[in-house]
């Protein structure tokens, strides 16, 4: 059974911020600290995830933990971040609704990381294949490029995000991702040139000093010395936890997967590189005719290195350094730069050739990784961006990005309670207007086109004569005195006039998170952000091919004396754009809170929580969200949770859900002010209503744990209860078995000797009776033999003297011969047809008879031995007979071959696959297959050859190739000779003048000779064409060798020869064959 759980289930503190009672700054705080001493990092307000950053690994991001939330409710399962990843992912797929995902928060708080895990659960939760797969590695592989050259490390985080950034992913209709859009806001640019203590530049420089081969290091003309590039900090270079060269090798390689040639990185580490020396370049004062000092480089080295990268020419750069050229109309003006100016010129054209290079990276990844232009896609936006900032000293960045903060707080007030508006119309629900701060006023006062604070910079920046942030100033206190949430001192009003914490250089704003306090100083700059025309034009003219694309505005031929958009303008663009955007969308909301600024784990900062719990605006967040009903739920499970609390629904409602809920609402008696009825889902207006509710349904469920564990302990011991008295049984059962047999044994016992007693004396009684009545019957049988013989005697006694002799005589005769051939009977011989034992005969007189008994029985034992011959068998004693007939006494081999089967093929020719080409090239069954020597007359030695026969032909082949040296018809063979002794040599002697005779006769040796003569002799006598095959059986032959005949002679040879055959050549007609007389 499919277990139900809840939100509410197991709840350390609240788990959802609406359900909170009583509801305070100090108990939210209160609640957060303690979810995050438990390792509850994540909480609830609403659809809202709040995010604590732990400072450590947690086990609950683990592929389990994706499964478990896999297709779960929101509120079904305890607070995590893929529990919105998964609602928003199953609206996109099933609803068809795009999403969005905005992830804020301070810099340390956890956005990055937040987003990198939306991303990592959406990749795990979708479709699979080749190309999907592609798609979502590229998408997750674009974080890595991203973070190395936007993100450095801070004294608020080792790893933080300089820029803003919002990835729109595509999804097809069955939720696949298809690629992606990448937007950046507002990168930290002046990190380039300058970092506050304790701070590094930007991830790449380090890990490219730090990561790159020394051949490429060589070609980018860099040093791994960090000491020597002005532009990085020295003080904190090293950061603990960053290994800087793994880093380095994981850009790269996401850059290969993203699809970055190898040609494009080259020139993006180039100007990588460009940058490090463009901040070495130093500047001196050299004083002119006129008076005026004019800067000119100290070290042209690293000028000329950087010119090499940019394959730009150094004089124009060197030039661009010194002058200005101002354009207005037909008029050209050419100044000369002094030295601040120039070290100005230095640092805009390096914070400019950084940003740009970072704004075509995220081109480059968009061409990458956008989905094809088929059809309409499906769109989930994740939004990581700055959140509120209230530094000591806030400048034009802050501003900006608190900005931004407020149109995002906008946008979140207006679409949670347009969602809130929807659902209760939705459901039925009377809708009340909810009272909320609205800080619409403050974006009013930001971005007015005519009497906003942007809107007054960019026409400060614009305007002709001297412009300085005091002018500025000036301009907002004469406009915006008397707007409520803007202050000043100079503004002349009367109640900030005495206010000392108002410097007179500064303005204050009330954002709906709190009062900022801005410096005026450098809002005009950096709005302005101006790079000389010179130096655009000198980076145009270089050969590096993404220098015409990042400095368009260099072209000579489309000269714009328009001045450019300011920061501001383009911010304020970018951020009207993304609203917009953010408004077709369904938001999700995820706020980042950093619990100490120590990046330590397990520590709480009371203080520091609640400043970013007011900025981040969660309190109003959660008092929107409870101005109506503070919790809402379906039917069924509403029904299923608590159903235990009323008897007429437990244990099992039949009815509709809806009307299982209003019985138990009313059989609980909560009162009817307190919830409401929508079409699908209940609402309760009081979290203490659902926390009465819940406590009643904890109590109820002890009850139910109580009565479930007396019914199973009851079930339980009456189980052992039941089993002790079925083992109580068995035993009982079988002890009286036992009983019983051993009763049963001692009667029986008792029975069998009373009855042995009892047949014994009814044995003895018979047998005295017997024995009596044998005694009768002998006396009887005795009296009358002698009676009868009496009586015969009488009869016959005139006739015995004359027949007595011949009827005795023959029945003794009939006696001895009964009595022989009972004796013969019993001795009989063996059926062994060589068993040569017969039973000595008793009696002279039965010689004949016993010797031809001796041939009969022998003559039917063979017969007997022949009738179980098979056809095989029957053949191997028909060529042992044959060899018999032709050697037996002839030939001193022969009797050590009795015992040897005829096996025929030694070599196993057919099966051996040495021999298989040999095999092949026979036509016919080869009835014997064996090696033997083939002895060369010129010196008496023997070459192995295999002999092979057939019912037609012999056949010698070589042992070692299988090539057939000499193929001989049987009809050509005419004779062979062998000799007496125990020798293997034989001659095969050919017809005169057949073509198997032109090399002459073949002299052979073979330890099988006795059996491969008595084949050639029997396969010659069934050929119908041959004639019968000669067997000469001499110790002295002749052999024809070509065209002279050798005489081959035997001889008994002498211990000294050892115990082998040996054959020498005497002479041109004599072979002498020595035959030791041991073998």
């Amino acid at each position: 059974m499919e277990v139900k759980t809840s939100l509410l289930d197991n709840m350390i503190g609240v788990g959802d911020m609406v359900l909170l009672e009583p509801l305070s700054e100090d108990s939210f705080i209160a609640n957060l600290r303690n979810r995050f001493d438990h390792n509850e990092i994540y909480t609830y307000i609403g659809s809202v995830v709040i995010s604590m950053n732990p400072y450590r690994s947690l086990p609950i991001f683990t592929p389990e933990k994706v499964e478990e939330y896999r297709n779960r409710n929101f509120y079904e399962l305890s607070p995590h971040i893929y529990a919105l990843a998964d609602e928003a992912y199953r609206s996109l797929r099933d609803q068809d609704k795009d999403q969005c995902i905005l992830i804020t928060g301070e810099s340390g708080a956890g956005k990055t990381e937040a987003s990198k895990l939306v991303m990592s659960y959406v990749a795990a939760v979708c479709g699979k294949g080749q190309e999907v797969n592609k798609v979502k590695e590229q998408l997750l592989q674009s974080n890595p490029v991203l973070e190395a050259f936007g993100n450095a490390k801070t004294v608020r985080n080792d790893n933080s995000s300089r820029f803003g950034k919002y990835m729109d992913i595509e999804f097809d209709f069955k939720g696949d991702p298809l690629g992606g859009v990448i937007s950046n806001y507002l990168l930290e640019k002046s990190r380039v040139v300058k970092q506050p203590r304790g701070e590094r530049n930007f991830h790449i420089f380090y890990q490219l000093l730090s990561g790159a081969s020394d051949d490429t290091l060589k070609k980018l003309k860099l040093d791994r010395d960090f000491s020597k590039y002005n532009y990085l900090s020295l003080d904190s270079a090293a950061v603990n936890g960053l290994d800087d060269a793994a880093n380095f090798r994981t850009v790269r390689n996401a850059m290969q997967i993203v699809g970055f040639m190898e040609d494009e990185v080259q020139s993006v580490l180039e100007l990588v590189a460009a940058v490090l020396k463009l901040g070495n370049i130093e500047f001196k004062p050299e004083s002119r005719c006129n008076g005026n000092d004019e800067s000119r480089i100290k070290d042209k080295n690293d000028l000329k290195e950087m010119c090499e990268l940019l394959g730009t020419e150094q004089t124009v750069l060197e030039r661009a350094f010194s002058y200005r050229t101002v354009e207005a109309k037909q008029e050209k003006v050419c100044t000369t730069l002094n030295v601040a100016q120039a070290y100005y010129a230095r640092d805009a054209l390096a914070k400019n050739l950084y940003s740009r290079l970072f704004s075509w990276l995220v081109t480059r990844i968009n061409e990458s990784i956008k989905a094809a232009p088929k059809s309409r896609h499906k769109v989930m936006g994740v939004l990581d961006i700055y959140g509120f900032e209230i530094f000591e000293e806030n400048s034009f960045e802050q501003f900006i990005i608190n900005y931004c903060n407020e149109k995002l707080q906008q946008i979140f007030i207006e679409l949670t309670l347009r969602e809130e508006q929807e659902e209760y119309v939705r459901e039925g629900i009377e809708w009340t207007n909810i009272e909320y701060f609205n800080n619409a006023i403050i974006c009013d006062l930001i971005e007015n086109h005519q009497n906003g604070i942007l809107a007054m910079l960019d026409e400060e920046c614009l305007r002709p004569g001297t412009v300085t942030d005091e002018t500025f100033l000036d301009k907002l206190n004469t406009i915006c005195a008397e707007h409520l949430h803007f202050e000043s001192r100079l503004s002349k009003s009367s109640k900030f006039l005495t206010d000392h914490s108002l410097p007179h250089n500064c303005f204050r704003i009330q954002h709906y998170a709190g009062k900022v306090l801005y410096r005026a100083e450098g809002f005009v700059d950096k709005n302005n952000d101006l790079l000389y025309r010179d130096l655009s034009q000198a980076m145009y003219k270089a050969n590096h091919s993404l220098m015409k694309q990042l400095f368009p505005e260099g072209n000579p031929a489309k000269v714009n004396l328009k001045r450019p958009p300011t920061a501001g303008f383009q911010f304020r663009h970018s951020v009207g754009t993304l609203m917009r955007n953010l408004q077709t969308k369904n938001p999700n909301y995820i706020r980042c809170i950093k619990p100490n600024d120590k990046k330590a784990s397990h520590i709480f900062t009371d203080s520091l929580v609640c400043h970013q719990v007011r900025y981040l605006g969660l309190m109003e967040n959660v008092r929107v969200r409870r101005a109506g009903y503070a919790f809402r739920q379906a039917y069924e499970p509403c029904l299923e949770r608590y159903k235990m609390l009323c008897k007429r629904t437990w244990p099992h409602w039949r009815g509709p859900a809806r009307e299982g809920v209003e019985v138990l609402m009313a059989d609980l008696t909560v009162p009817t002010e307190e919830f409401s009825y929508g079409r699908s889902k209940v609402f309760i207006r009081n979290p203490r209503t659902l926390f009465s509710l819940e406590e009643r349904r904890r109590q109820c469920l002890q009850d139910l744990a109580t009565l479930i564990q007396k019914i199973y302990r009851g079930w339980k011991c009456r189980s052992h209860f039941l089993l002790l008295k079925k083992s109580q049984i068995v035993v009982a059962a079988w002890f009286r078995r036992y009983a019983q047999q051993n009763k049963y044994k001692r009667i029986k016992s008792a029975t069998t000797v009373v009855q042995s007693y009892t047949r014994g004396w009814q044995a003895r009684k018979l047998l005295r009776e017997l024995k009596y009545q044998k005694r009768c019957e002998e006396a009887v049988t005795t009296i009358s033999a002698y009676w009868h013989g009496t009586q015969v005697r009488r009869e016959y006694r005139k006739f015995f003297r004359a027949n007595a002799g011949k009827k005795i005589y023959n029945f003794t005769i009939q006696r001895i011969m009964q009595k022989y051939f009972l004796g013969l009977k019993s001795t009989m011989p063996s059926m062994s047809p060589i068993d040569k034992s017969w039973p000595v005969k008793p009696y002279l007189f039965l010689d004949g008879v016993h010797s031809d008994l001796r041939r009969i029985f022998h003559l039917w034992r063979c017969k007997k031995y022949r009738s179980e011959f098979t056809e095989e068998k029957k053949a191997v004693f028909e060529e042992k007979l044959e060899a018999s007939e032709i050697f037996k006494d002839k030939k001193a081999l022969y009797a050590s071959s009795v015992s040897q089967p005829f096996m025929g093929d030694y070599l196993e020719i057919s099966k051996n696959p040495k021999y298989q080409k040999l095999n092949s090239a026979m036509d016919e069954k080869v009835l014997l297959a064996d090696v033997v020597n083939k002895i060369n007359r010129a010196n008496g030695k023997g070459t192995a050859r295999i002999f092979l026969l057939t019912k037609n032909s012999v056949v010698l082949a070589d042992q070692k190739t299988g090539q057939v040296k000499a193929s001989v018809p049987l009809p050509d063979l005419t004779s062979v000779s062998v000799s007496t002794q125990s020798d293997g040599f034989f001659a095969l002697k050919l017809k005169e003048g057949s073509a198997s005779a032109i090399k002459g006769d073949f002299l052979l040796s073979s330890e099988h000779l006795i059996e491969i003569i008595t084949k050639l002799h029997r396969t010659g006598a069934t050929a119908a064409d041959s004639e019968q095959l000669n067997i000469d059986i001499s110790d002295e032959f002749l052999v024809q060798f070509k065209h002279d005949k050798v005489c081959v002679k035997f001889i008994q040879g002498g211990p000294k020869n050892g115990n082998s055959v040996s054959c020498k050549r005497k002479n041109n007609r004599l072979l002498e064959v020595s035959v030791p007389s041991t073998v």
